[in-house]
């Protein structure tokens, strides 16, 4: 049986009279990637945020890997990594002083390069930021989450924005973290992204969860329901055709 690495219950966050999470609970498995789905306003990055400490619940109890948020957020802070929708960094330094002054403040020793490498970076070193394409941007940024070894890591729609060929080169970055053992926590408005990546999804509209389970298992549930798609889904889509004729830059976007 998996071992618990978060647990939510009974969480609640108001804004004044309007309530943006209502209750909620769930558990999520250490060494997982879980996902959390819903439309604009759901409350999904809300909840996120609560779980990372940098917004304050109205009520409700989160543990995370033992600690207690109320009690021990300065711990918390420590074994979790947070990549943000948007991300900004010093115009002059090149990634390599970027990793470097990140190593600085967690109090780190991680070779640069290295990391780099893992993230398909090691050629544009010397770098500024600014100057890389989007996917390249995106993959730095979870680079970055990685550099106080953390146990968690949060990604907040990170391949928003990215073309076929970036995205999926992004999927297979979470997919190697996630198999050295950290667990992954991402919130995604792409279904065929989270079907691919998580191994269970939560739900959420209007601030409740309305569903928690493998993705697998919701799909099966909705054909069992009696749901019919109207349209016959051929063996590829649009997208197969992108990736195929343009395969020779997924490891550059």
């Amino acid at each position: 049986m998996a071992n618990t690495i978060i647990s939510v219950k009974n969480l609640v966050k108001n804004y004044g009279h309007f309530q943006a999470v209502k209750g909620i609970s769930f558990e999520v498995n250490e060494g997982e990637i879980f996902g959390l789905l819903g439309p604009n306003g759901a409350g999904k990055s809300t909840t996120l945020e609560i779980i990372e400490t940098l917004r304050e619940k109205t009520s409700g109890e989160v543990i995370v890997d033992g600690l207690n948020l109320d009690k021990q957020p300065n711990e918390i802070k420590k074994i979790i990594g947070v990549q943000l929708q948007t991300s900004g960094y010093y115009p002059g330094l090149n990634l390599l002083q970027l990793i470097e002054l990140f190593c600085g403040l967690y109090n780190r020793n991680v070779p640069p390069m290295e990391l780099l490498e893992m993230v398909n970076l090691k050629d544009k070193a010397k770098s500024k930021f600014k100057e890389l394409s989007g996917g390249q941007k995106q993959r730095f940024s979870v680079a970055t989450t990685l550099i106080n070894q953390p146990r968690i890591i949060f990604l907040d729609e990170p391949t928003t924005g990215l073309d076929p060929q970036a995205r999926r080169s992004l999927w297979e970055l979470v997919k190697n973290i996630r198999e050295r053992g950290t667990t992954v926590i991402i919130t995604t408005h792409y279904m065929d992204e989270a079907e691919y990546l998580c191994n269970r999804v939560a739900i959420i509209d209007a601030g409740n969860i309305v569903a928690l389970d493998s993705p697998d298992k919701l799909i099966d549930n909705l054909i069992a329901s009696g749901f019919d798609r109207p349209k016959e889904m051929k063996l590829a889509n649009l997208e197969d055709v992108f990736i195929n004729l343009t395969g020779h830059s997924l490891r550059e976007g």
